[in-house]
């Protein structure tokens, strides 16, 4: 039985339905186990604990973003390899998404208050980037990718040391964010120009100190 293409209309229902489900679900569905299976919780004390959950909200927020970067770089993609590409990165963000919102949990914690202000916002840029170029929309997932990963690193010197349940999801989630910009520059990524890497911290690290707090 043959498929028909989804309509226009189809796929504004679709995009809605994925932002809803990112921005909203507490717990999304994962394709592979939390990485943090198997340790044992560590004992914090209630200013690590909460500077744990603050970190991981942070890392929640960078997941929401990066389902909205994906899915607005597939909606306008003309290659339809690429737009492949980029969905099949965006479900691997997914079990990110799913991991840190199980760790919130656990930690007593909650996801940002600005979840939908966030993907909007991701979203948004993710398609000016796709329209811009498909060479373009790969360097803008390298970039975005490069800086996803020194961020992370940065997390794992923060994290409490005894919390290996959250250190072991942000070393899963490093490794993999490291392969998506090897994939994203195999693929033909152009370099971004320098104040648009710039821009792109800025943007970055605004995003992190009031995800920090809401």
């Amino acid at each position: 039985m043959s498929q028909h293409p989804l309509t226009r209309f189809d796929r504004i229902l679709v995009e809605i339905e994925r932002a809803l489900g990112t921005t909203l679900d507490p717990q999304p569905s994962s394709a592979r186990p939390s990485p943090s299976a198997g340790i044992d919780e560590a004992e914090l004390d209630e200013v690590a604990r909460r500077h744990a959950g603050g970190l991981m909200r942070v890392n929640h927020v960078g997941e929401v973003c990066a389902q909205a970067l994906y899915s607005g770089q597939a909606a306008v993609a003309r290659d339809p390899r690429l737009r492949e590409q980029l969905l099949e990165a965006a479900a691997e963000e997914t079990d990110h998404l799913a991991w840190c919102g199980e760790r919130l949990q656990e930690l007593g914690d909650r996801t940002s208050l600005l979840n939908p202000l966030w993907y909007g916002g991701a979203y948004t840029i993710g398609a000016l980037a796709g329209l811009a170029s498909d060479r373009l929309s790969l360097g803008f997932v390298v970039e975005t990718e490069r800086q996803v990963e020194a961020h992370l690193d940065g997390h794992l010197s923060k994290l409490p040391a005894s919390d290996q349940r959250s250190r072991a999801i942000v070393v899963q989630m490093k490794q993999d964010e490291a392969r998506h910009a090897e994939q994203a520059m195999a693929a033909g990524g152009a370099d971004l120009p320098t104040p648009v890497k710039h821009l792109m911290r800025v943007a970055a690290n605004l995003m992190r100190a009031v995800a920090y707090r809401l």
